[in-house]
């Protein structure tokens, strides 16, 4: 449900805004809160901090809607304010745009264009997060960005939202090209590359076609995550696709010859997952760890070429639903007791 916040003090105007949007109200799709002022609206974002959007009046008590422009902007540049006001002459519609408003608006409202106003604003609040969420999963910049959001990532807020963690229920898989290590020692660079990024891009497309997202590329493996309902199911779908795709590519390519087969590691069950590294160099990883990532790892290091290899929690959870073999009792590496290991077979 989006949140709008609404700040004027004319009495009448709440009851409109009802009125008219009635059907999202009801819906649940938006939410109003009404303040009486600036000062009223900042007070308000305090006690709900999830605010997407501000319908601001320029003439109000206590504090205008342009000094509510300048707060906004310092304090939760996030929220994308949009001014409705009967003072349209340019010089306010500059002063409004030149603090950071999204959109103005004249009245008396034409709800329609306010509707469609909204609208467009909640699309920009909602790629600005998308952004922020690309950021902070992948690592890297992959996209201009903003002023808002690049004075977002240097505030407090988005230090301490960097360094936030939390323990989920999901499955790892790790994926290794098998002895890749012999062509990265007798080839070209240009050519170890090459090849290692198309048989990346094979298992990469398996792995997103299952919900699946990519957390990190290890050398010549691939550590991957799945989430949400069915995640072990997933992991073992696009592993097994994985294999597949694989298998079907040619040995030989016109600088080498190599036939390509993974060996693959899945866990299951709760790991912690946020910001790993250090905050004071500004090198972070969004990442999970835990014993249920390092056990993934493990078995991946234990499989053998065109090997999927689960423990026996996995295999009890997704026994009925994949044709599975024993392979036996193993001891993995830097692991005290030893754990019974099945191969996935389709």
């Amino acid at each position: 449900m989006t949140k709008i916040l609404v700040a004027d003090d004319e009495a009448d105007l709440e009851a409109l805004i009802k009125q008219k949007f009635r059907r999202k109200i009801r819906e649940q799709e938006y939410e109003f809160i009404f303040a009486a002022n600036g000062k009223d609206a900042l007070e308000k974002i305090q006690e709900n901090p999830d605010v997407s959007i501000v319908l601001s009046d320029i003439n109000m008590p206590e504090m205008d809607g342009l000094t509510l422009l300048s707060h906004l902007a310092e304090s939760s540049p996030l929220i994308k304010a949009v001014i409705v006001s009967a003072y349209g002459d340019m010089d306010n519609i500059r002063t409004a745009m030149n603090r950071g408003a999204f959109d103005f608006i004249t009245k008396p409202i034409n709800f329609d264009d306010l509707s469609v106003t909204v609208e467009k604003t909640l699309k920009h609040v909602e790629q600005l997060h998308e952004t922020l969420k690309a950021i902070k999963e992948n690592n890297i910049l992959k996209m201009y960005v903003d002023e808002t959001v690049l004075n977002f990532m240097g505030s407090r807020e988005f230090e301490s939202s960097l360094m936030a963690n939390e323990t989920i229920e999901a499955t790892v898989v790790f994926l290794d090209i098998c002895s890749f290590t012999s062509i990265s020692e007798n080839a070209s660079a240009d050519v170890v590359v090459k090849l290692l990024n198309k048989y990346f891009d094979v298992m990469v497309k398996e792995i997103i076609a299952q919900g699946g997202y990519i957390d990190k590329f290890i050398g010549d493996a691939i550590m991957a995550v799945f989430r949400g309902p069915f995640h072990l199911d997933k992991a073992i779908d696009a592993s097994l696709a994985v294999r597949t795709a694989i298998n079907a590519l040619p040995s030989d390519t016109q600088q080498t010859s190599f036939t390509p087969k993974v060996s693959i590691g899945i866990n299951t069950g709760e790991m912690i997952s946020g910001n790993i590294g250090s905050a004071g160099l500004k090198r972070l990883d969004y990442t999970v760890i835990g014993d249920v990532v390092n056990t993934a790892q493990r078995l991946q290091s234990a499989a053998k070429e065109g090997q999927i290899l689960i423990n026996e929690n996995a295999y009890k959870k997704v026994k009925e639903s994949f044709h599975c073999n024993l392979v036996g009792e193993i001891v993995l590496k830097n692991k005290t007791n030893s754990m019974i290991v099945y191969e996935v077979l389709d």
